[in-house]
């Protein structure tokens, strides 16, 4: 693809799913519309479990990915991504909060930033989170904390997407 040939993909997607969705699968297939583009993961092996997920989603990927590990920078490295690239996958917002809050950081500044930098995008990014707001009501107050802070998150982004898709069970359901 060429910088001149518009893209299949609308400015922004936002794929919402819960654990084990096949989210991450369906956000990879949009990306590969365009022949690939940039994948942007904000996951940390911090154990074997965690590292074995990681190492599934780089075998599921294929050559015309260009990976950037990036936990908690994530405003400033899509600043950083060429213009010309296809497109970006950022994987996943969830982790990226529970990075923000084991980092002491404040989510709600760095939320307003993404925010802010999807409305300048210069290419098409489609943006993976988890919908965690479906479930019982979390019994402590870290959790809660998270899971509120996830839906303000989430809203705030589906507000700025041109596109929402929910993954249950593999299929995609489009919101917007």
């Amino acid at each position: 693809m060429t910088p001149t040939t518009p893209s299949p993909l609308p400015a922004s997607t936002l794929v919402l799913g819960g654990a084990r969705s096949g989210k991450s699968a369906y956000a990879e297939s949009l990306i590969e519309t365009v022949g690939g583009g940039v994948y942007l993961a904000t996951a940390e092996a911090h154990d074997a479990e965690m590292a074995e997920r990681v190492r599934q989603h780089r075998r599921r990927r294929g050559r015309h990915w260009t990976t950037i590990e990036e936990p908690l920078e994530i405003v400033a490295a899509l600043r950083g991504i060429d213009a010309k690239t296809p497109a970006v996958l950022v994987d996943c917002l969830t982790l990226w909060l529970s990075n923000l809050l084991e980092a002491g950081r404040t989510p709600n500044d760095e939320f307003t930033a993404l925010a802010d930098w999807l409305g300048d995008a210069a290419l098409p990014i489609v943006l993976v989170a988890n919908e965690v707001g479906l479930g019982i009501v979390p019994d402590n107050g870290l959790a809660r904390r998270f899971r509120d802070l996830a839906g303000t998150l989430n809203q705030l982004i589906a507000g700025r997407a041109q596109r929402v898709t929910l993954v249950v069970a593999g299929l995609p359901l489009n919101l917007k």
